[in-house]
């Protein structure tokens, strides 16, 4: 069997827990019923076409989380809108890098995720691991205290928050991110109802143990094998680590999507190995479309972008 022939049958090494949905319903829940205070304050940039605003909230555990808000001049309907996540351990990004996709008459919110490259605060507690890695960042108390469980719960309120303003056509917002970006895009569309489509490139945030078995010490998963190395060295404690991250295995969420999702990936990617993503494509059942570039790795993808844009 080829290797693509093997993707189209690959379900991942997911055990999902029995009350993951009602975990994450309840978080929804949480989110829908949270009056959030935010502060938009202006970014001086020159443009002819847009505005810039730094968008402050405090998420429901209090923290302060930043995004960029970049919006038409004038102001006078309600437009498409894209929220944009970023890599790991980097930011939002520059503010000019978005000029483009609002002067083609859109609004773009770009979060920046708590803690890393960017404004957002991250204020988890924990008496584990903070040297290295997100992923494991308060998994001593277990899966309810995990980073990522505050991640995808700060996703789903900055779409809230863009949803709500009246500029924004909340029929028609879209989700856009890369790596783990591409992870937070597959998370919003899977925990937001107000995502239509979704463009995900080499997501990461999926299939751990796979990710693991694959030898993350040379990918994008090495704090997996870190923490064993330094907090389960015989490994006793094995199945109750892989356990706790099935609550933020993108994999587990694919199946709440009802968006239409673009998936893009390289085919020799060793940051974030194709299989491990495969694992949460192969989940989602609303519409989808997989582009494969079998040369390329985790980087930049050429051509793709306007094929996508002539073709979709």
């Amino acid at each position: 069997m080829t290797e693509l022939a093997s993707w189209k049958v690959y379900q991942g090494g997911s055990n999902k827990p029995d009350n993951f949905d009602e975990f994450w319903d309840e978080k929804i829940k949480l989110v829908n019923n949270y009056q959030f205070e935010f502060e938009l304050i202006e970014k001086k940039l020159p443009s002819r076409v847009a505005h810039f605003y730094h968008l402050w909230f405090k998420a429901i555990d209090g923290a302060k989380i930043h995004a960029q808000l970049i919006v038409p001049k004038n102001l006078n309907q309600k437009y498409p809108a894209i929220i944009q996540f970023h890599g790991y351990h980097c930011d939002s990004g520059d503010w000019v890098d978005k000029i483009g996709i609002v002067a083609e008459g859109n609004v773009v919110l770009a979060l920046d995720c708590r803690g890393q490259g960017g404004l957002s605060q991250d204020n988890t507690e924990t008496s584990g691991m903070t040297l290295k890695g997100l992923i494991v960042r308060g998994i001593d108390e277990g899966y309810g205290n995990l980073y990522y469980v505050r991640q995808f719960m700060d996703l789903m309120s900055a779409t809230k928050i863009l949803a709500n303003f009246d500029f924004v056509d909340e029929t028609n917002i879209s989700a856009q991110g890369a790596s783990q970006g591409g992870g937070l895009a597959i998370a919003c569309a899977a925990l937001s109802p107000f995502i239509k489509k979704v463009t995900a490139t080499y997501p990461f945030l999926s299939d751990y143990r796979k990710a693991y078995e694959l030898g993350a010490e040379e990918s994008a998963f090495e704090e997996l094998p870190y923490w064993f190395q330094f907090k389960d060295p015989l490994h006793q404690k094995e199945d109750w680590f892989f356990n706790q991250l099935e609550y933020i295995d993108i994999q587990n969420l694919a199946p709440r999507i009802r968006a239409e999702v673009i998936w893009i990936l390289g085919g020799k990617d060793t940051v974030v190995p194709p299989i491990t993503q495969i694992a949460a494509y192969n989940k989602i059942q609303s519409k989808k479309t997989l582009y494969v570039l079998p040369e390329y790795g985790h980087e930049y993808l050429p051509k793709i972008s306007d094929w996508l844009r002539e073709n979709q």
